[in-house]
Parts: structure tokens; sequence; C-alpha cells
């Protein structure tokens, strides 16, 4: 088998839908065999909206997912029987598709966030696994030995409705089995925690139908009330309550913090060490999602493992299917480890937003003044901006090129087709969406008026290497992308780009596809 995949949630969902579209098979080890859990909330970004769109998921998560009238705030307050000091506003996907209507100068998300139940999005995900003959699902198995071999690894794995072990041989493994990743132990990699002192939190699932919370705004909100935040979930009367761990009981901590009638679901602990993978590969061993960064429940969101999912899933494709050179592979940890530091650091200084406000406002602090410390933070926005902008800065498999990207020293991220980074989405003069014409391979979005890229085409099918030729006349694309060569990813990334046809489209093909370090 090429491909096996220890872990059948969000992150190892997209993975074995990613090689399928690239008509790789997988089997994938699914020891949990439910539906995720009811009370979790995602929270899925604009961005990786768009990279499940390619995978034709978007529409799906939507229809499951929360109304897209549904606005999010968080309203921070010192107690619930105090008027709100700040409510920060989240607009609603409908009112960003409204936004964002008459925009077609780059910077319009082809795709907005989303909110969507875990057990949602696990239906979703595993109803695309299911009817994908490429994968091989196997609900109730579990990884319980990964030995690295000369020509890939094998795996243990136990059918757990049975009992009965089995030995699968492959040529890669990827755990995607969670932040205490049997195949992670099995390779031998540890986990780097924040630096820092840390804390213990504790996580509480609850139902609750005081007038008190639900009167606080419209839409799924987030209330932040002293050193608690508690987050409403789309059953109105479901919340999951995030506090520093105390010595006293769960209900009698959030009777304390919110003086509301409650009824306790579920406790877990947690700490905010917020570790990541010390190396995300050991041989035909790879690492992905929240085995490789174990950012939950601070984060509650899927983007970065989204993310790992669509990165490796190209490379590991490429590679399987020839025209991946050595390099490839190797770009993964390259990419997506700098990329899960960003996100932790996004993440801790939003912990620590929260236990400051709670400091403050056990101090006695004014409300005038709690408003202003959080008018400091960065508030929660439309996903337009960091989300869009991230860049592989230093990718081994994208082409370098001199200089500052544009609007770097500006406070939003400018849409550019700089080397390294997701490229401007445009509005086609048809209506269509310029991303939907990108290619499943390498694109190469050809802005000249003869189609001189053509000779890329020729280049790449003798080697094997699938490249989509796009001659594009449209001028909304031609007025924001910079270039009028610009060869796209898989993974919606520029690789290269430039005016002029290069003397040699193999030294190009060679670099992006890890023939060239």
């Amino acid at each position: 088998m090429p491909v096996l995949i220890a872990g059948a949630g969000t992150t190892g969902a997209v993975l074995a839908l990613e090689l399928a579209a690239h008509n790789v098979q997988s089997i994938v080890l699914d020891r949990g065999g439910g539906d995720g859990d009811q009370a979790g909330l995602e929270h899925l970004s604009g961005r990786s909206m768009e990279l499940l769109r390619r995978l034709d998921l978007a529409g799906a998560i939507r229809r499951a997912g929360v109304d897209a009238d549904e606005e999010t705030d968080v309203v921070w307050s010192a107690g619930l029987e105090r008027p709100p000091v700040f409510v920060a506003r989240r607009p609603s996907v409908s009112q960003l598709v409204q936004r964002y209507a008459t925009v077609n100068d780059g910077s319009a998300p082809v795709e907005h966030h989303q909110q969507i139940s875990r057990r949602q999005l696990a239906q979703v995900l595993r109803a695309a696994m299911r009817a994908e003959r490429r994968i091989d699902l196997r609900t109730g198995w579990a990884c319980v030995g990964v030995r690295v071999g000369e020509d890939g690894a094998a795996v243990t794995a136990v059918d757990e409705r049975t009992g009965v072990q089995h030995t699968i041989d492959a040529r890669f493994v990827i755990g995607c089995d969670g932040p205490r990743s049997t195949v992670r132990r099995c390779v031998d990699v540890g986990v780097e925690a924040m630096a820092g002192q840390h804390m213990q939190y504790r996580a509480i699932e609850f139902r609750s139908k005081d007038l008190a919370l639900h009167a606080r705004g419209p839409g799924l909100t987030t209330i932040v009330v002293g050193d608690l935040t508690i987050l409403s979930r789309p059953d109105r009367h479901l919340w999951v309550g995030h506090a520093p761990a105390s010595l006293t009981g769960p209900v009698d901590q959030l009777r304390e913090r919110l003086g509301a009638t409650v009824e306790v679901l579920g406790v877990q602990d947690w700490d905010d060490t917020l570790p990541v993978a010390q190396v995300y590969r050991r041989g035909p061993v790879f690492l992905a999602g929240e085995a490789a960064h174990g950012f939950r429940p601070a984060g509650d969101t899927a983007d970065t493992g989204i993310g790992d999912a669509v990165d490796l899933g190209w490379k590991l494709a490429a590679t399987i299917r020839g025209w991946g050179g050595p390099a490839l592979l190797d770009s993964y940890e390259a990419e997506r480890r700098p990329r899960a530091l960003m996100d932790r650091e996004l993440l801790a200084r939003g912990l620590e937003t929260r236990l400051r406000f709670g400091r403050l406002a056990a101090a006695g602090a004014p409300q005038d003044y709690l408003a202003g410390f959080l008018r400091q933070e960065p508030a929660p926005g439309d996903d337009v901006g960091i989300g869009y902008g991230g860049r592989y800065a230093a990718s081994p498999v994208v082409w370098p090129e001199r200089g500052n990207p544009p609007g770097l020293q500006e406070r939003r991220i400018t849409p550019s087709t700089w080397p390294g980074g997701r490229p401007p989405a445009v509005r086609l003069a048809d209506g269509g969406q310029l991303f939907d014409r990108l290619g499943l391979g390498l694109t190469l979005v050809d802005l000249t008026d003869d189609a001189e890229g053509s000779g890329l085409a020729a280049a790449a099918a003798a080697r094997g290497v699938p490249v989509t030729h796009l001659p594009i006349a449209d001028p909304a694309v031609r007025a924001c992308w910079g270039r009028r060569l610009v060869l796209v990813r898989p993974d919606q990334h520029v690789a290269w780009r430039d005016d002029a046809v290069p003397d040699d489209w193999n030294a190009v093909l060679d670099r992006i596809s890890g023939y060239k370090r």
C-alpha cells in the first residue's frame, strides 16, 4: 500500500481525500469509529475553506455547518451582572459576502470562514471517504506499533472489535493520531513546549438555560467573564468553559464565576504548553495535525492541520507518481513546522490577553480602563490578512526572489504573486473564480499575449510532471498578478514567476519538484 494514515480525524481525512484526488490509494485507521464530539465546534478559516473547496467539500461543510447569517461576537465582561466592558464584533459570512460582492482587486477571498460542530464535520468527511474507492477506511482499527524498514514501514494494527492483530506494509506512514500519538512515540520524536511558565486549565462542557447567558447577544457568542471564557454552541443551551484549574469542583467553579444554574456534562484538564514536534519526519514516517502540534483545546481550530494535510498530500502524491524529487518531501517540515510555531504564538497571545483581562478585572480596574486595554489587542476579524497571507518564505521548493514582498510595512497583507504565498483571488469576466480554473497539479497562469508559456507543458510532459497551461486575458487578473507568467502549486501557493520565458524550463521544474536543493 502506498500510504497508511493512522487517524481519521479532520487532518487524516483531508489527507486521504487529497491523496485520492491525485489518484493515490491509502488505508486509514479509524480507531474511534464515531462521529466526533457533539459539543465541540470547529472554526474553519476562509483559507481552509478555499483548500477544501479544491476537494469539492466546501459546499457540504457549509450545508452542515452554522447558518451564514450567524454572527460570532466576543463579549468581555467583569461579571454577568454587569454591562459588557467591550464587544468585539465578528461579521457573519453573509455580511462578508455582501462586503466583498463588488471587490475584485485580488483582496476578496474565494471562501469565508465557517463554523461547524465537530460531529457534523466528521460526518461530512467520513461520508466523502466512504464514497472514495481509493480510500480503505478501517473503522475500529488502531495503530499500536510502527517499525521503520529499508523500503517503508510496517504498522501493527489491532481490530478492536475482534482483538485480532494485523501487520500492514506501507511505503509511507502518516501519524494523524492526536496529541498522544502512538506513531510519534514509536519513531521516538519528542515535542518542544512553549517557553515560559505554564498554567493548568480546565475545559468544562455544560448545559444552561440561564437567561443571563443568552442575553449577551445574538449568534454564537464567546463570553469572557474575568478569567473564565465560555463559548456557546449551536444548541444554544450547550456551552464550553475554559478557566484556570482550581481546587473546587467544576460545578462550584462555574457557579462561582457565572452565578448561573449549570449542568456539567464533561470535564477535561489541559495546559498551555502548546507542544510542537521536534521533527515532522523520520524516514518514511511523517507527523501531521495534532500529532505534530498539540494546540487543543486552546485553539479550537483545525486550520493548521488542514494546511498540513494539503501540503503533505500533494507532495506524497508527486513522489509516489514519480515526478517528485528527494527534496520535495523534506520541504514538508521546512514549510509546515514554522507555520505551526507562528500559529502557536498567536494562540499564546490570545491566552495571555484573557489572563491579563481576568487579573485586571479582579484588581478592580474600571470599565474604561479595561476597554482601553482590549482595544490595543488584536480583535477577531474577517480572516482577510494573516490567514490568506501565509507565505513559505524559505521553502526549498519555491523559486527565491530578491527583496521584500509588497505590503510588508502595511497593517494588512497585500495580495501578490510573490513566490511562496497565495496569489490574489480574482473573479473572471464570466463570473467564475480564477482559483477554480487551477489544476490539481502545477498550473502555469499565462498572461502573455501569445501564450508564450506553452513550452513548459512540453518540458513537463517529457518528465511526467502534471502541468496545466492556463492562458488568461482577463483584465482583472492582469491588473493585480504582477507578472506575465506565474507557476502555481497544487496547494495554491506560487512556486515561480517572471515576465519572460526562462532559458531552461527544466531548471525551474528541478527546483519546484524537489530535484535541486
